[in-house]
């Protein structure tokens, strides 16, 4: 079949092509046959309606007397010209429906079929910037790889990747099973939801009990509960950012010996993660004044990290314990994930800018 269409498409040329062709010739006839009438003196309105009647060949009749053999030439010419284009404009647009119907249905079939065939194999929920950089890496290392997405646009990204893609709500278990996870050897669900996240894999785990379930979260409080959920493990990619941020910080003197190359690799990575490191004052007065640690990363609700603090005395303290307390005039590293949304509307209304320098 896949052979029939495609000689029948070498036969044809593109279904697009020849619609444009023809609908341009339509458009040409009856634009000359309305400048034809008008140079016997029609108005545009009798003009245009003479031609639209001729073309759909309608035959209501003669909006004016044709008389003289001008006229008898002109439209004898519109007959002909203009209804073997609308027959060939019919047929343009059976074909080009027929075509992408055929499209759809055999693009279906053969992405079902491989998926069919797919053991062993990684289930990824999501191809949002995770999922993106997990199913390239997976794929570099010969693993087989499905990506369940809802998203027409980054699921057409993704089998322009080579994948294989399933649309879908991945929270369906219908959805899962489809996706074969009875057979497959892990799920990494890494949407940007928590609650989504902790769905997924309770459904995976009931569907299959020996699967290995990574999942993605964001607020700390998350972990326990897609552990209990039956996750094996959960990655929290603000804290991944954050540890690699501060081994810049710490130990800048090895980042150099590696490369200046590999350095802008890491940022850039941590960029796609959706993860950006500020440095940060805190204000007298701040409520930030006072918390520890964990009570500061706490109120901002897993949204940063703070992988440095700066005193005023001039004390640095990298990868501070999570008792450590903020101080008035302490300047903190922070890392932040979802910028652009959430971590800088966040501190746009706990911060203050001055001079340049974000002051909690």
């Amino acid at each position: 079949m896949r052979g029939i269409l495609s000689e029948a498409e070498q036969v044809l040329g593109s279904p697009v092509r020849n619609l444009v062709s023809i609908l341009l010739f339509v458009l040409a006839v009856a634009i000359s046959a309305t400048i034809g009438y008008m140079a016997a003196g029609w108005s545009f309105a009798d003009a245009s309606y003479m031609v639209v009647l001729t073309i759909y060949t309608v035959g209501y009749g003669e909006v004016r007397p044709i008389d003289t053999p001008y006229l008898h030439a002109l439209t004898m010419g519109v007959m002909v010209l203009g209804c073997t284009g609308m027959i060939l404009l019919t047929s343009a647009l059976v074909q080009f429906f027929t075509v992408l119907q055929l499209q759809s249905i055999f693009g279906a079939t053969r992405m079902q079929s491989r998926i069919d065939k797919l053991s062993d194999h990684v289930v990824i929920c999501g191809y949002g910037r995770i999922g993106v950089m997990l199913a390239r890496d997976l794929s570099r290392a010969a693993v087989p790889v499905l990506v369940i997405e809802r998203g027409p646009e980054r699921r057409a990204e993704a089998e322009a990747a080579g994948l294989c893609t399933l649309s879908g709500d991945a929270t369906e278990e219908e959805v899962l099973i489809a996706a074969g996870i009875q057979r497959a050897r892990a799920l990494a669900t890494v949407l940007p939801d928590d609650a989504a996240n902790v769905f997924i894999t309770l459904s995976a785990r009931n569907l299959n009990a020996g699967l290995e379930i990574i999942a993605r979260g964001e607020a700390p409080t998350t972990e326990r509960k897609l552990i209990h959920a039956g996750a094996d493990r959960v990655v929290f990619p603000t804290h991944i950012g954050a540890e690699a941020m501060a081994r810049m910080i710490l130990y800048p003197h090895r980042e150099h010996v590696q490369g200046d190359e590999q350095l802008a690799r890491l940022r850039r990575e941590l960029g796609a993660l959706g993860l950006e490191v500020e440095m940060v004052e805190v204000a007298k007065g701040s409520t930030m004044v006072g918390l520890s640690v964990e009570e500061a990363e706490r109120r901002a609700e897993g949204s940063i990290f703070i992988v440095q603090i700066d005193r005023t005395d001039g004390r640095s303290i990298p990868r501070p314990a999570r008792d450590e307390r903020l101080e008035a005039g302490d300047k903190a590293v922070v890392v932040m994930r979802d910028v652009a949304a959430g971590a800088r509307a966040l501190f746009t209304s706990r911060v203050e800018i001055r001079a340049g320098r974000n002051k909690f």
